[in-house]
C-alpha cells in the first residue's frame, strides 16, 4: 500500500457547541474523498484542520509524514507553498490582473511552470489575456483552479468548489480534478453539498451527531 498523504487521528473540535469528537480518517495517494453533511454540521471546519489553517482542540494530523501542528510557520507555510492547493467556492482571483497574471503569482511562488494542458481541459487558455473584471463568474472559478493545479500540489482541498457553477460546467471541473489526482497521485478531498458531485469520488463521508460516518 502506498504511504499515506493524510492521517487525521482522534480530531477534536468544538466552538461554543461541539463539531466532532475523535474523528479518524486517512487519504492515499490517487484518492478522492467527499464530506457532505448539512449546514453547520463542521465540514468546512474539519477541512480547515487539515489544510494547516486551524488547530484542532484534541488529536493529530499528520500530512505527507509530518506531524502537521508540531511544525513552525515557516515549516507550513512551506506546505501551502509548495504542496498542498486549496479550492475555495469563490475564486479569491487578484483584481486588476489578467487571468495569466494570477496563474503565474502562484507558479512564481512554488517555483513550477503554468500547466498549458490544464487550460485547455478547463477551456481557459483563450482567456489568459483577460484582466479577470472581464471574465464570468464560472471562468473565473476556473481560473482560480488553474492557479491551483499549476502549482502541482500533492494535495488538494476543495471548499464547495462547484457551489457557484452550472451543471455543465461543474462536471467539467470535477472530471480535471479526478484527472489531475489519477496522473499526478495526489490526494482530493472535497466537502460539497452535492450529492451528484459527491458521489464522483471513490470514498463518501457524512459529518452527522458529531462523528464521520462512512456512506459509500
Amino acid at each position: 500500500m502506498s504511504q499515506l498523504l493524510l492521517e487525521a487521528k482522534n480530531i477534536s473540535h468544538r466552538f461554543d457547541y461541539p463539531l466532532f469528537s475523535h474523528i479518524n480518517f486517512d487519504l492515499a495517494p490517487a484518492q478522492s474523498v467527499a464530506i457532505v453533511g448539512r449546514s453547520g454540521s463542521g465540514k468546512s471546519t474539519f477541512l480547515h484542520i487539515l489544510s494547516t489553517f486551524l488547530k484542532p482542540l484534541e488529536g493529530e494530523v499528520i500530512l505527507l509524514g509530518k506531524s502537521l501542528y508540531a511544525l513552525n510557520d515557516d515549516e507550513i507555510e512551506a506546505l501551502r507553498r509548495y504542496d498542498i492547493g486549496i479550492i475555495f467556492q469563490f475564486h479569491y482571483l487578484f483584481k486588476g490582473m489578467s487571468a495569466l497574471e494570477n496563474i503565474n503569482v502562484a507558479t512564481m511562488l512554488s517555483g513550477e511552470e503554468m500547466d498549458e494542458a490544464i487550460l485547455k481541459k478547463l477551456q481557459i487558455d483563450h482567456l489568459m489575456n483577460h484582466k479577470t473584471s472581464e471574465l464570468s463568474g464560472g471562468e473565473q472559478q476556473r481560473v482560480s483552479i488553474a492557479r491551483v493545479l499549476s502549482k502541482k500540489p500533492r494535495l488538494i482541498f476543495a471548499d464547495e468548489p462547484t457551489g457557484n457553477l452550472d451543471k455543465e460546467t461543474a462536471e467539467l471541473v470535477i472530471d480535471v480534478l479526478l484527472d489531475y489526482i489519477k496522473e499526478k497521485e495526489a490526494g482530493l478531498l472535497l466537502v460539497t453539498h452535492d450529492l451528484h458531485m459527491a458521489a464522483r469520488c471513490n470514498r463518501i463521508y457524512a459529518l452527522k451527531d458529531n462523528q464521520l460516518e462512512r456512506k459509500a
